[in-house]
């Protein structure tokens, strides 16, 4: 099996000036006479993330604001205060860095849910600021899709809410996020603690789309919105039949479901459909990314992995998290092979018998990154007549003497 390098071109609309952009939204009036603001953040694998929030504190300060960071980020991080500060200082947010303090604890307050089905809570040291500032990417969900998904509303309920609420909310199942995030974000909004926030929409290629502070009694209206202008930003492989599919490296940093489940057409959630398309029939996955700091949280989602993304795997991380999500099916192992040549022999021997030359099989580096892929002969004479797809004529094995794959 050889593959053929191929080039995906998709819209790439970019903020040209960040910093800028960010500045001129922030306005006193915002503010009032608050005097602390806790920034939220806690989102993994959103581009230009350090500059967006160094740009805040910046802003805040300018307006004689004492900014400080908390992570929102519910259960990661080992649903430790130590393993919190971790991962955002994985991201590059550090005190030094962005001149602020950074404020981690698994400490909440428990808050009044009357007309909810479950409690709400609040991280301790953000309800003691003056004010809160939520900084977070819109973007479809990979569990349920709904008026909200990820984004604003979502952090303001389980990334603020810790540990806690991310068992209470969870414990619904798909219900809980489609339906009783929003219901509890507004509710914490109307407390009038949140002072706005500032969504992050992306492009297809990983860049910075656009960029909008929203004070808080607008987001409910603004957000929806947003994440259609996600979704039509969305990277999309080239083809909807594919046999195997090769992703180089799974990651939390890549998508809270390790893979994004809209892109390789799993859920693996019972009762919830699986998106129409692509319809995939095995996925072999060969890394974990040094990011994951071994959370392998998706692993479920594909058929085989090799030995050397198993061995990365921590499992007391992984099964945290994907318990407290509920969703067991993404934390089964699959089949390990032991090395990558052997994973894509075992993966195209359970599509059944596919005659030699029309194999579909597409390599990919991981779900966030598509503008660079590999295809099969077969998918490679396909794209002929796809302007937004360039195949090179030459090929080459995917695989190096070891069985393991070449480089990307």
């Amino acid at each position: 099996m050889r593959l053929h390098r191929a080039e995906v071109r998709f819209a790439r609309p970019v903020v040209s000036d960040l910093e800028t952009t960010i500045a001129r939204q922030f306005k006193s009036a915002l503010f009032g006479s608050r005097r602390t603001i806790a920034i939220a953040v806690g989102s993994r694998g959103i581009a230009n993330i350090t500059r967006i929030v160094k740009q805040t504190v910046s802003s805040l300060r300018e307006f004689g604001l004492e900014p400080f960071i908390v992570p929102a980020m519910g259960s990661h991080g080992g649903a430790t205060a130590e393993g919190q500060a971790e991962v955002l200082a994985s991201y590059g947010i550090n005190e030094k860095e962005v001149g602020c303090p950074i404020r981690s604890s698994m400490e909440v307050v428990e808050l009044s849910s009357e007309g909810l089905e479950h409690p709400l809570y609040m991280d301790r040291q953000a309800w003691a600021a003056d004010g809160i500032l939520l900084i977070n990417r819109i973007k479809p969900h990979t569990d349920f899709h709904g008026t909200y998904e990820s984004g604003l509303v979502k952090m303001a309920v389980i990334g603020l809410g810790k540990e806690p609420q991310a068992l209470a909310i969870h414990h619904f199942g798909v219900r809980g996020l489609r339906e009783l995030i929003p219901k509890a974000g507004a509710r914490l909004l109307d407390l009038g603690k949140i002072v706005a926030g500032i969504a992050i929409v992306e492009n297809a290629c990983d860049e910075t789309a656009h960029v909008e502070l929203i004070p808080a009694n607008q987001i409910l209206a603004r957000e929806p919105a947003l994440l259609e202008e996600a979704r039509k930003n969305m990277p999309r492989l080239p083809v909807d039949e594919i046999d195997v599919l090769i992703v180089d490296e799974l990651g939390k940093n890549i998508s809270g479901s390790g893979m994004d489940t809209n892109i390789i057409g799993r859920i693996r959630i019972p009762g919830e459909p699986d998106p129409p398309s692509p319809r995939i029939r095995s996925i072999v996955v060969d890394d974990l990314t040094a990011e994951s700091h071994g959370n392998a949280t998706g692993l479920g989602l594909a058929d085989v992995i090799t030995r050397r993304f198993y061995n990365k795997i921590d499992f007391a991380t992984t099964y945290r998290n994907i318990i407290t999500s509920s969703f067991l099916e993404r934390g089964k192992t699959p089949i390990v092979a032991e090395t990558a040549h052997e994973a894509f022999k075992i993966a195209l021997r359970s599509c059944g018998a596919v005659t030699p030359g029309t194999e579909r099989v597409i390599r990919i580096h991981n779900t966030l990154h598509l503008s660079e892929i590999y295809l099969s002969p077969a998918l490679a004479d396909e794209m002929n007549d796809n302007p937004n797809v360039q195949v090179d004529d030459s090929s080459a094995n995917p695989f190096d003497h070891a069985g393991g794959l070449a480089g990307f």
